[in-house]
């Protein structure tokens, strides 16, 4: 056997409904010792699925059908073992270890993370209690874990996510295996965080010869580590190639629709994103053909009449299972290339402000023993100043826990602030009571994150999207209500006939354009967009955001656009905003900000956003952080970056500057700066 893991053909089904339902459908991959490869696509993709079967971790209803999966030194099949054999359980954490999205699901909540790290090893490397214990502190050191000989006795619910994510790394890394799957390792996390765990995971592959799978949605983060890459698309591998030809030239029609449809950072501003048009086929209706075939650009009669097409080589190493030669995909790409190009939608910006936050602070009470007396208080936000203009987007950044959702509920007025003014055009809303927000309140709206939970499972579409228009009272009888409601479903691209549907009949893009609608319902002049994209595949995330673009030109709306993808931020925003531990750090215009970054934590939320080409990436100068965001509870003096800050002084471990102007409409809160 050549590879250390060859995958050979492996098929997986579901029994839904009476139907068999192939989620993985010939899927082949394989890995060589010490190299990291990357598998990409759209949920629902099979890629999960693939390394779950891999590893026999599909349950009922879930069947693995055919396939193999080989193992060096292993003497047969790892699908011919009984999912309970000693073979499978040796294998799994022992010679493949596996680190899943949601760390917090993954550890026992009751244990302690040394002992849970500290049990796999003496199931694994057979070690005893005192020799497991020196070699889970040792792993706990080697994933930068502080204290670990103190730490070892903590819960998991009392460290911050990318620790916890950091434990799982030193717990799939402690037997010492051979291969690591990252599955979405770092989806949930901070830019900064991901970059951090991503090259730790790099570093101790090599150092260790371990060979490592990323599977992800992000482009970015595979043009950054891996050295080749898996494609698929509705349980098939679509494309693969080493990094650098995936991107520089990608053979298959799917690929190349995946990287039009994603904002870059060394993108320019004017580009309009290009979405994959449609949904991917229901596997359960799977067709005998391209399974690419009903959202393809380059589709010809022939992909419909062909059988499904096999991965192919088209050039030595760059293999693509596509029904079009070479020539016919370029001819196309041409005929694609001349077609009139969608322009980015023109906005009139005013001069006139929208909102003005001015001094904000709100602060949370801690309360602690039986009788919850007060103890202290957690400083949210502090001294939040900025303003936004008439037709203006102001993009929102900064990791979790700095304050972004706080000022948002803030200017809402779900919380009340301890002391500044939010003047929306003109009017402080601080101050009033709730009886005189009333006619303010669907004059804000607000999106969120998740489509799903921000949507009442047991409404229709249409109640959903009509219920500010009943509490507002903009309409005179029935008639007009309805018209209402199907022009909103029309301005958002919705069919007025979905709207007696209720919200789990609709697909995730679907139920964010829901959303949109029900913001809009209200006629408001300013939409607070809350992370409202992270939730959404790439090719849905592109179709939100043109939707935002086309909706702001037309109707002349104001955006807070709140998110922790700064090429998503660059791509939206008009001036963007930086936050860290709930203080602005930097203001400027988009590309000013982005051409002149001025504060170093800025400069580090930059570098760590991975550019979808490794040849761009290869060229990159990184600006390293260390450690995590500190804790709010207990906020570090003077400066709140300095103890993460390569250029701090003694000055700034004492005083906390302020927000000055630095020259362009550029605003800073760094001493470096000051005259």
């Amino acid at each position: 056997m050549s590879h250390l893991l060859e995958v050979k053909n492996i098929q997986t089904c579901f029994l839904t409904d009476g139907s068999k339902v192939r989620a993985v459908d010939g899927v082949s991959l394989c890995l060589d010792r010490g190299e990291i490869i990357g598998i990409v696509g759209e949920s629902g993709s099979g890629k999960s699925v693939t390394m779950m079967s891999v590893l026999q971790l599909i349950g009922a209803p879930g069947k693995i059908e055919g396939g193999e999966a080989l193992l060096e030194g292993m003497e047969k099949n790892l699908l011919d073992y009984e999912a309970d054999s000693t073979q499978m359980r040796d294998v799994r954490g022992g010679r493949i270890s596996m680190i899943f999205q949601e760390p917090m699901t993954s550890l026992n909540p009751v244990l302690t993370i040394g002992y849970q790290i500290q049990e796999n090893i003496m199931l694994h490397l057979k070690l005893d209690k005192e020799e497991a214990r020196k070699r889970t502190i040792e792993m706990l050191k080697m994933v930068k874990i502080p204290d670990a000989e103190q730490r070892f006795g903590y819960y998991p619910q009392q460290f911050s996510g990318g620790m916890r994510q950091r434990i799982m790394i030193a717990m799939a890394m402690s037997s010492k295996p051979d291969i690591l799957i990252a599955d979405e390792a770092t989806t949930a996390l901070d830019v900064t965080t991901q970059a951090q765990l991503l090259e730790m995971i790099r570093e101790i592959a090599k150092e260790t010869n371990t060979a490592v799978i990323i599977v992800t949605h992000n482009l970015g983060i595979v043009a950054r580590f891996s050295e080749r890459i898996y494609v698929m698309y509705s349980g098939n591998v679509m494309e693969t190639a080493d990094t650098v030809n995936i991107f520089k030239d990608p053979r298959h029609p799917y690929t190349r629709s995946l990287l039009r449809a994603i904002p870059r950072l060394d993108d320019s501003k004017e580009r309009v994103l290009i979405p994959i048009d449609g949904l991917p086929p229901n596997p359960a209706l799977r067709p005998d053909y391209c399974p690419f075939y009903d959202r393809c650009e380059y589709h010809m009669e022939k992909c419909r009449k062909s059988s499904k097409p096999e991965l192919k080589e088209t050039q030595k190493g760059h293999w693509a299972a596509c029904c079009l030669t070479g020539e016919e995909l370029e001819a196309k790409e041409e005929e694609i290339r001349n077609k009139p190009q969608k322009e980015a939608p023109v906005r009139k910006l005013s001069e006139e402000r929208c909102l003005e936050v001015r001094n904000v602070r709100k602060y949370f009470p801690i309360y602690k023993g039986m009788m919850r007396k007060k103890a202290g208080e957690v400083k949210a936000i502090e001294e939040i100043t900025f303003h936004v203009r008439k037709g203006e987007t102001l993009g929102i950044v900064g990791e979790s826990g700095c304050g972004k959702t706080t000022m948002a509920r803030c200017i809402m007025r779900v919380y009340k602030p301890e002391e500044g003014e939010i003047l929306f055009d003109g009017t402080d809303l601080v101050p009033l009571s709730d009886k005189q927000l009333k006619p303010y309140r669907s004059r804000i709206a607000m999106i969120f994150q998740d489509p799903f939970s921000s949507l009442d499972p047991r409404q229709t579409a249409g109640a959903i999207v009509g219920e500010s228009l009943k509490l507002s009272k903009k309409y005179k009888d029935r008639k007009q209500y309805e018209e209402r409601v199907n022009e909103l479903f029309r301005i958002v691209g919705l069919d007025p006939s979905l709207k007696d549907r209720v919200p789990h009949e609709f697909s995730g893009g679907q139920r964010q354009r829901i959303g949109i609608a029900r913001a809009l319902s209200s006629e408001p002049d300013l939409i607070i967009c809350d992370e409202p994209i992270s939730a959404l595949d790439v090719s849905i995330q592109a179709q939100i955001i043109n939707l935002l673009e086309e909706l702001q030109a037309k109707l002349g709306v104001s955006y807070l656009f709140i998110a922790h993808d700064l090429a998503v931020v660059k791509h939206i925003s008009d001036r963007i905003l930086v936050m860290y531990l709930g203080r602005v750090v930097e203001i400027a215009e988009c590309e000013e900000l982005y051409n002149n970054t001025l504060h170093p934590y800025t400069k580090a939320l930059l570098s760590a956003v991975p550019v979808a080409d490794p040849v761009v990436e290869a060229g990159r100068d990184r600006v390293p952080i260390q450690g995590e965001v500190p804790s709010i509870v207990n906020r570090p003096r003077g400066c709140p970056f300095h103890d993460r800050c390569n250029d701090a002084t003694e000055r700034c471990r004492n005083e906390i500057p302020k927000l000055k102007e630095a020259g362009n409409g550029h605003e800073v809160a760094c001493f470096l700066y000051e005259e």
